[in-house]
C-alpha cells in the first residue's frame, strides 16, 4: 500500500536530508563511587528536553527512568511501568491497555514518542488501544511534565513521554558482538516475557542491530472483589441470580490475556563528522479487553456462564493489532561559530487493529497511517547562551469500518515552527520558548455519520518564559509562565456514534475553537552530601477547555437520526477550566554499614481539576504518597516501599468515588558478574498483601481492579 499525497510529500521532504552527514554524541564514562556503589553521569542527561542537560537544570517536572529503576517498573505497558513516577497515573483499561496520564491530564494532551517523534497508534482515541510501544526494548524513558513539552506539539500540555531505544545504534561496541537480553516472569498473570537485541560493528564506523521480543499472559488475578462497592450494591439487589453473582466475583479478571511480539532491524554509520541510520520495525499484540459485568437487569440471558471466573458481562472483545514502522535518525556536526549541529530524525508507520467479537467475526476494523519529521538545528554555547530551533511536520490518515465506527475518515496534516533559548548567567539561568503550529483537519463524506465532508484549519501559538535562581550552594528556584493553544483533535470534532470500548455514544462539535491556556510553575530543587529533593508547583488556567460530559440521550438521537441510544449520550463541550498541584520527590543517605548505602526516598503528587459550570473534572487521580527504604550496594541491593493512594470523593455526576489502597512492594537484586553493572537478577514482590485497588482515572474502574499480589523474577543480561 502506498502512502497517501501527504504522507509522500512528507517522505520527500525527509529525502532531502538524507545525504547529510550527523555527529556523534559523546559522553563521560560511568564511574564507581568511593561507597562503591555506580554511577552513570549520561543518566543525568535528558535529551527530551531538546537542548540536552542535566535533569536538575530544566524549569519543570522531569524524571528519568533508567538502570535498575527501570528493570524494577517494567511491566507489559508504558502506563503501568510508569505509574509510580511522580505526576504520572495510568488509564489502567485492564492490564493491556494502560496509557500514561501526567497531571491528571490524558489522551490526546500527552504525546507518546519514541525517540522523540509520535507512537503513530491510535490510543489517543480511546482507552482502550493499546498504545504500541513494548517497554521491553527501552533503554530509558524520559518524562516532561509542565511548558518545556510543548516543544514537541501544542497538544502536550500534560507532557511528554519519551521512550529511548538503541534500534538505531549510538555508539560503535567494543566487543566483536554485543548482545543484551531480559526475561521476565509474573504470577499475577502468568506473565512470560523476553527480549533479546544483538548490535556487531561490521566496521569501525558502521554498526548493525536486531532485535525480538516476545511476551504472553494468562487472565489477570485481582486482589479482592472484581465489581467495586458501588456496583455489588447495584448488583446484589438485582433480582437475576446471574447479576446477583457478579457482586461476589473475586479473583481473575476476564478476557485480559494477551500475546504479543515484535521484531526489528536497524544500523548506523557513526564517524567522527557525524552520524546516520534507519531502523524498521514489525510488531503484533492480540488482546482482550475485561467486559463490564452486568449490575442490573437490561435484556434476557439465555445462555451459559462461568460464575466463577467470567460472570455474566457485555460482550467479551479481542483486539489484534499490529504495525509496521521505518525510522530514521540523522545528525550532522557544524562545529561553527553560531551552530553546533543538525539533527534529523523522521518516521512513517501503517498501523491496523482489529476488534473481533466472541463469535470470531470482525467488528470493528481501525486503520491509521502517519508520518513524522523533525529537524533541528542546535545552537553552539556563546557565553552561556545556548539554543535549538527547528521544524516539525506530521500527518495521519484515520480510517474506521465496521460496527463501532464512531469516527468518520480524516485526515491531520500539522506543521510547526519551534525554538528554545537559554542563557547561563551563573546563578541566574534564563530561559525562553516559542512554538507555532498551522492544523488542518478534514473528514470524509460518510452516510452513516456526516452527509457532507468538513474541513477546519487552525494556527496555534505558544510559548513561555522561565528563570531559575541558585539560593544556595546546590539549591535553585525557578518560575516558569506559559502561554499555549492547542487545536481541538478529530475525535473532538467529528465523534458521532456509539463507542463500546467507553460504553458511550460519543458526539463531537465541528464549530469547536482553539482551547487556549495560561500556567505557571514553579520549581525548587536542591542536592547535597547524601540528599536530594525536587518540588513543582503548577496552575492552569484553560479557555475553550474541550470536555466530556453526559447529556440528554435527545441530543445523540438528533445527531443519529432519531435511533434508540445502546450507551449514555456522552457529549463534547468546551468552557472555562482550572488545574493545579504539585509532585515532590526526595531521597536521603540515612547510614553507611559497610559497603552498602541505606537510602530512603518519598514520592507526594496532587492535582485539582474544575471546570466552570460542571463541577470536577473526571477521572481526577486523587493524592498519592510513596516511600521507600533501600539498602544499595555495589552488586547487591535490597528495596521495600510503601504507596498509599488516598480516596477520591470529588467527582463528575457520571462517577462513582474510589476507595483509597494501600500498596506494600519489595524487591532484591543482584549483579552475579563483577564490574558488569547491567547484568542484574531481581526479584520483587507487588502487592504483597494483595489488596483490592482501583485507580479512579480509569474508565473501567468499578470493573476493573489492579493486580493483585504479583511475585516477579527478572533477568537483565548485558555481554
Amino acid at each position: 500500500m502506498l502512502p497517501s499525497p501527504s504522507l509522500r510529500a512528507g517522505c520527500a521532504l525527509t529525502a532531502l536530508c538524507l545525504a547529510w552527514p550527523a555527529a556523534a554524541q559523546t559522553a563521560a564514562p560511568a564511574e564507581t563511587q568511593a561507597d562503591g556503589s555506580y554511577h552513570d553521569p549520561r543518566s543525568d542527561i535528558v535529551v527530551t528536553a531538546l537542548i540536552p542537560r542535566s535533569q536538575g537544570d530544566i524549569l519543570s517536572g522531569t524524571s528519568i527512568v533508567t538502570g535498575e529503576e527501570l528493570t524494577r517498573s517494567l511491566r507489559p505497558t508504558i502506563g503501568e511501568t510508569l505509574a509510580r513516577q511522580p505526576g504520572v497515573s495510568a488509564t489502567s483499561f485492564g492490564p493491556n491497555a494502560s496509557r500514561p496520564i501526567l497531571r491528571g491530564f490524558q489522551g490526546e494532551r500527552v504525546r507518546i514518542l519514541t525517540d522523540g517523534i509520535g507512537s503513530f497508534d491510535v490510543s489517543n482515541t480511546s482507552v482502550d488501544h493499546a498504545v504500541a510501544i513494548n517497554p521491553l526494548t527501552a533503554d530509558r524513558i524520559e518524562v516532561l511534565r509542565g511548558p518545556s513539552a510543548l516543544l514537541y506539539g501544542s497538544s502536550a500540555i500534560g507532557g511528554v513521554v519519551n521512550v529511548i531505544d538503541s534500534r538505531i545504534p549510538r555508539r560503535v561496541p567494543d566487543e566483536a558482538i554485543h548482545i543484551d537480553a531480559i526475561g521476565t516472569y509474573g504470577s499475577a498473570a502468568n506473565e512470560r516475557s523476553g527480549s533479546g537485541e544483538i548490535e556487531v560493528p561490521l566496521t569501525e564506523n558502521f554498526v548493525v542491530h536486531v532485535d525480538g521480543s516476545y511476551s504472553k499472559t494468562d487472565n489477570l488475578r485481582t486482589g479482592g472483589y472484581i465489581l467495586s462497592k458501588a456496583m455489588r450494591e447495584i448488583a446484589a439487589a438485582s433480582d437475576e441470580e446471574e447479576i446477583q453473582d457478579n457482586a461476589r466475583l473475586k479473583g481473575k479478571l476476564a478476557n485480559t490475556a494477551a500475546e504479543v511480539w515484535e521484531v526489528a532491524g536497524g544500523f548506523a554509520y557513526i564517524g567522527d563528522g557525524g552520524n546516520l541510520g534507519m531502523s524498521i520495525s514489525h510488531s503484533e499484540n492480540t488482546y482482550g479487553v475485561p467486559s463490564r459485568l452486568e449490575v442490573e437487569e437490561e435484556h434476557d440471558h439465555d445462555h451459559d456462564h462461568d460464575h466463577e471466573e467470567e460472570g455474566h458481562s457485555h460482550e467479551n472483545v479481542t483486539l489484534a493489532m499490529k504495525q509496521t514502522r521505518a525510522d530514521l535518525r540523522g545528525e550532522v556536526a557544524v562545529n561553527g561559530g553560531f551552530l553546533d549541529s543538525i539533527r534529523l530524525r523522521a518516521g512513517w508507520a501503517d498501523y491496523q487493529h482489529q476488534e473481533i467479537e466472541p463469535s470470531g467475526e470482525v467488528g470493528t476494523t481501525f486503520k491509521n497511517q502517519s508520518m513524522e519529521s523533525r529537524l533541528e538545528f542546535v545552537q553552539a554555547d556563546r557565553n552561556g547562551w545556548q539554543g535549538a530551533s527547528g521544524a516539525q511536520f506530521f500527518t495521519r490518515r484515520f480510517q474506521a469500518d465496521g460496527e463501532e465506527k464512531f469516527l468518520p475518515k480524516n485526515q491531520t496534516d500539522q506543521f510547526g515552527l519551534f525554538t528554545l533559548q537559554s542563557l547561563d548567567l551563573g546563578d541566574t539561568r534564563l530561559e525562553a520558548g516559542a512554538r507555532y503550529e498551522h492544523t488542518k483537519l478534514q473528514s470524509d463524506p460518510d452516510a452513516d455519520l456526516f452527509a457532507e465532508a468538513s474541513q477546519r484549519s487552525f494556527n496555534a501559538l505558544s510559548g513561555s518564559l522561565g528563570i531559575s535562581q541558585a539560593i544556595m550552594p546546590g539549591w535553585r528556584v525557578g518560575l516558569n509562565l506559559s502561554r499555549s493553544e492547542r487545536a481541538p483533535s478529530a475525535e473532538e470534532l467529528f465523534a458521532r456514534g456509539n463507542h463500546a470500548g467507553t460504553q458511550a455514544f460519543e458526539l463531537g462539535n465541528p464549530d469547536f475553537g482553539k482551547e487556549k491556556s495560561w500556567g505557571v510553575e514553579g520549581t525548587l530543587r536542591g542536592s547535597g552530601n547524601g540528599y536530594s529533593f525536587s518540588l513543582a508547583a503548577y496552575h492552569n488556567w484553560f479557555s475553550g477547555f474541550i470536555y466530556e460530559s453526559v447529556v440528554d440521550d435527545s441530543v445523540c438521537q438528533a445527531a443519529n437520526g432519531g435511533a434508540e441510544m445502546e450507551f449514555p449520550c456522552y457529549a463534547y463541550a468546551q468552557a472555562d477550566a482550572r488545574y493545579y498541584g504539585f509532585e515532590a520527590e526526595a531521597s536521603v543517605k540515612l547510614a553507611q554499614v559497610g559497603s552498602y548505602a541505606i537510602n530512603i526516598d518519598g514520592v507526594a503528587d496532587y492535582v485539582r481539576a474544575t471546570i466552570k459550570g460542571n463541577g470536577p473534572a473526571p477521572r481526577i487521580p486523587p493524592l498519592r504518597l510513596l516511600g521507600g527504604i533501600e539498602a544499595q550496594g555495589a552488586r547487591l541491593s535490597a528495596r521495600a516501599e510503601l504507596e498509599h493512594v488516598f480516596e477520591q470523593d470529588r467527582v463528575t455526576d457520571f462517577e462513582t468515588p474510589t476507595d483509597g489502597f494501600t500498596m506494600v512492594n519489595a524487591s532484591i537484586s543482584f549483579k552475579p558478574l563483577a564490574g558488569n553493572d547491567r547484568t542484574t537478577l531481581m526479584l520483587s514482590a507487588n502487592n504483597i498483601f494483595d489488596v483490592e485497588a482501583r485507580r479512579h482515572a480509569s474508565f473501567l474502574k468499578d470493573f476493573a481492579p489492579l493486580a493483585g499480589r504479583d511475585i516477579r523474577l527478572t533477568a537483565r543480561i548485558s555481554i
